[in-house]
């Protein structure tokens, strides 16, 4: 799932963008669902995992004629300008649209059978070549990047050979979306309430990445879609990068292990926590398990 080499030199990390869509489970149910698709497991990054629709902040993605095409930006960091926020954000929503068959658009959402017709006529560029951005302008559309809530921000470990700085947004799906993964870099997808996805993880019937499981950790606090976008509005947004470290065997008896330490982790140059939670992943067997760092002595 993961490619870690400690002696490896850092690469520079590029821009990502990542989308938690939640909606409420419904009559009969309660509680808060999220929506999560498995990457197939030949993809080169967390192959056969469990995640949430995203990927690379693309050069589309920046362009400065989005204009009215895209309304509001999710001012992530304080030094972020406007063109740095409605990047990411319309990166999120247009690996959303890709990966998930959800959009947000301001004004009357789209129903589900007409995002997938638009997520197809994209893809396959017909009856002619077409862009996100065309698309909506051509149904007078905007994406509604208002919705998107930050949810944190991760950038891969040092020790990875493929880097990425990934901010996290939180979302409510749009009524009468259903969702649906692509059937080419995603293999499944579903609705699920986050501690569910947990119990899956411990079980060892799914692959989660750290931070994938912390996000879901959090998103188990919230019981309806409305204290969901209030846990998000009280998370930090400054950048979380785990550090790879080697965890001994206290008996000696055997090589020990790994362990992706987090800022608060008194292993890691960061000493105030990020994020809340355990403060690293240790690889136990083929699974990143979140644990307390040991006692100092």
């Amino acid at each position: 799932m993961l490619d870690l080499d400690a002696s490896r030199s850092a690469v520079p990390p590029r821009d990502a963008a990542t989308l938690l869509l939640v909606r409420d489970a419904g009559p009969g149910r309660g509680g808060l669902e999220v929506f999560c698709v498995v990457r197939h497991v030949k993809s080169g990054f967390l192959g056969g995992a469990v995640v949430f629709p995203g990927g690379k902040v693309d050069a589309t993605d920046r362009d400065e004629a989005w204009g009215p095409s895209a309304q509001g930006f999710p001012r992530f960091a304080a030094d972020d300008d406007e063109a740095t926020a409605r990047a990411f954000g319309i990166a999120a929503c247009r690996e959303a649209l890709e990966e998930a068959a959800i959009l947000l658009t301001a004004g009357a959402p789209l129903d589900g059978e007409e995002v997938l017709l638009l997520r197809t006529q994209i893809s396959e560029g017909s009856p002619a070549p077409v862009t996100l951005r065309s698309a909506l302008e051509a149904r007078g559309l905007s994406l509604d990047l208002s919705a998107l809530q930050p949810f944190g921000r991760w950038v891969t470990p040092i020790a990875e050979s493929r880097r990425f700085d990934t901010r996290f947004f939180l979302a409510v799906a749009p009524a009468g979306q259903d969702g649906a993964h692509d059937a080419h870099e995603t293999t499944a997808s579903f609705w699920a309430a986050p501690a569910e996805v947990l119990r899956r993880f411990d079980a060892g019937e799914l692959q989660l990445a750290p931070p994938t499981h912390r996000c879901l950790q959090i998103l188990a606090g919230a019981s309806s879609v409305i204290e969901a976008v209030v846990i998000a509005r009280h998370l930090g947004v400054e950048p979380v990068c785990p550090k790879l470290v080697p965890v001994p065997d206290p008996s000696g008896a055997t090589e020990g292990t790994l362990a992706l330490v987090l800022p608060g982790d008194h292993e890691h140059e960061v000493r105030t926590p990020r994020v809340p939670g355990p403060l690293r992943f240790v690889l136990r067997g083929e699974r990143w398990v979140p644990e307390a760092p040991p006692a100092i002595d």
